[in-house]
């Protein structure tokens, strides 16, 4: 007997390790895995390319700047990318020190994420008519905006100094403590751990005890859901 689709929402801060667990989940579960960061980096890298770089540019541009951005789906194994034009930007484009000092700015603008709502709901029927098992989501409001109705809402959190140890493994330089002073003042959508959701602290635990905890609850939801 198939197992039902199901929705899970990842949410947490800057290096909380977010992504690393959903596609961990992912491919342990068949679900397609979407990072919601990426998109935000995406919008971010194509505002730069066009002069933007500010919230403030963007407010006195006077054309809609994001109307003639055209959102599709490409799917790679278990990972979904978002492409602008058909074209799917380089993960290193996205994740160079300009975006990095900009993309927490831009995502506070109420339009950019009014903009990217509609299609990261879209991702759910995306994944069921691909032949996924579920979805995975992860980001900074999955759990309280996008799928506030998600069969498992995950937080992750880590210390800061956990976190910053991470970034500098990747090789990135923005700073923890100031994305999330941006992330959680916000007005749109703030990062905040979701009523009823789980919040997992994982200063202390690997990615594996990390999967491997929220596996146990997804054998759980989806036993509940057959």
């Amino acid at each position: 007997m198939a197992l039902p689709f199901i929705v899970i929402a990842v949410d947490g801060g800057a290096a909380s390790g977010k992504s690393s667990t959903s596609r961990a989940l992912a491919a342990r579960f068949n679900l397609l895995h979407v990072d919601t960061g990426a998109h935000y980096r995406t919008v971010a890298l194509s505002l730069l390319k066009r002069g933007i770089d500010s919230p403030e540019a963007f407010e006195a541009a006077e054309n809609d700047l994001l109307a003639h951005l055209e959102l599709g789906t490409q799917i790679d194994g278990h990972e979904a990318a978002m492409s602008i034009s058909g074209e799917v930007p380089a993960s290193e484009a996205i994740r160079n020190d300009a975006v990095n000092a900009v993309v927490s700015r831009f995502a506070a603008i109420p339009a950019v994420r009014k903009f990217l709502f509609d299609y990261q709901r879209s991702q759910a029927k995306v994944a069921e008519e691909n032949g996924f098992a579920g979805l995975i989501m992860d980001g900074r409001d999955i759990g309280s905006v996008i799928f506030p109705d998600a069969d498992l809402r995950i937080f992750l959190t880590a210390d800061v100094a956990a976190r910053e140890r991470r970034r500098a493994a990747e090789g990135i330089g923005d700073s923890i403590a100031s994305r999330d002073k941006l992330d959680a003042s916000r007005k749109t959508a703030p990062l905040a751990c979701p009523e009823g959701a789980t919040l997992i602290d994982s200063t202390f635990l690997n990615l594996e005890q990390v999967v491997d905890k929220i596996s146990d609850m997804i054998r759980e939801k989806l036993g509940q859901k057959a």
